[in-house]
């Protein structure tokens, strides 16, 4: 006998669109010869080479401890925090930094560390599939917040008037998934202006989280700005799986900048979450490797999103006209360089 509680039906209610896709036709020709698969992002090419190298080098053990439990080794965080020093400008403390396995991780981690039962947090709309599951898994309540095609603006108007006095966060995905929109600084800054205010308005803190996994793909030029560099209670999410093409290899990390107040309660707080989620830690080797992967990406700096298309998870990136165009670049390269008669992609989750 099959026992269903409301939590799971609930839970499983948030990601039915994702589970119908993978027990659907379009997903039964994956594998079949001739099917580029552009569904979740997963490559289409080769591992970068020097991705492989970095694997191979630290594979070898160095001490009996070598292959031993990892926490956040302390080499993976003073790496972090110096990229995170270089790109944000702020001097940032290896002690912020929890190393964990994946973006999808960091996420869950830092909501069972932000969120009491009936806290809400605010997302856009459309968004990544998950959100919705890992706030509700960790007590918390969605909010969605539709974003207007077709540029997807951040409306920090809309965002201030969903806030209650039960809002705990707010979630913002920059460069966005699945629009492609990277947010300039003044839309960050009026959207902080709006949570500090919402904030004084309600009587508590309002905590950023910044999901960031795509901050170092960027098209024909754009700057990435991550909100930690204009609001203390920001909370950042990343995973290397994006900028290695690599989603099956999973590290990532959770931070939050010098900026924020209290940080070693927050710190404390954040081990007893990557526990109580199951161990969220990346493994020994992509650990012991992350000083070499750090500086990799499948992007180069003059990467033209048409370019990266082919090469990186256009799917999730083919709302903007931008990004319609790279994805029919994606198309044809497919059919020209492959003997692809199909691709699968990812239907839009904008309910």
């Amino acid at each position: 006998m099959t026992v269903t509680t409301s939590t799971m039906t609930d839970l499983r209610d948030s990601v039915a669109t994702f589970l119908d896709f993978f027990a659907g036709p379009i997903w039964a020709r994956n594998g079949q010869p001739g099917m580029a698969n552009f569904a979740v992002g997963n490559p289409q090419e080769m591992p970068l080479p020097a991705y492989v190298d970095a694997l191979r080098s630290h594979l070898e053990p160095q001490s009996p401890d070598w292959f031993a439990y990892k926490i956040s080794e302390p080499r993976s965080q003073a790496t972090v925090a110096r990229g995170l020093t270089a790109r944000t400008g702020l001097d940032w403390d290896p002690a912020d930094v929890a190393m964990t396995n994946g973006g999808f991780a960091a996420l869950a981690v830092a909501f069972r560390t932000i969120l009491e039962p009936g806290d809400e947090v605010i997302f856009l709309s459309p968004p990544w599939w998950f959100y919705e599951l890992l706030i509700r898994a960790a007590g918390g309540v969605p909010v969605r917040v539709r974003l207007a095609p077709p540029r997807f603006d951040l409306d920090s108007a809309a965002i201030s008037a969903a806030m209650t006095p039960r809002t705990r966060a707010v979630l913002l995905n920059s460069p966005h998934n699945p629009s492609g929109r990277v947010y300039p600084p003044a839309d960050v800054q009026r959207l902080t202006s709006a949570l500090r205010a919402g904030a004084a308005r309600i009587g508590h803190r309002v905590f950023l989280v910044s999901d960031e996994p795509y901050n170092r793909i960027l098209f024909d030029g754009r700057q990435f700005h991550s909100p930690a560099e204009f609001y203390p209670d920001a909370i950042i999410s990343y995973s290397y799986g994006k900028q290695l093409l690599a989603p099956g290899m999973r590290i990532g990390y959770l931070t939050v900048p010098p900026t924020m107040e209290d940080r070693p309660a927050f710190r404390e707080q954040v081990l007893v979450a990557q526990l109580a989620t199951g161990f969220s830690f990346p493994n020994a080797l992509l650990q012991h490797a992350i000083e070499d992967l750090e500086g990799l990406s499948i992007a180069s700096p003059r990467s033209s999103a048409a370019e990266i298309a082919w090469s990186g998870p256009c799917a999730g990136w083919a709302t903007t006209p931008r990004c319609r165009r790279a994805r029919s670049t994606c198309w044809r390269a497919a059919r020209s360089t492959t003997t692809s008669r199909f691709l699968s992609c990812w239907p839009r989750n904008t309910s």
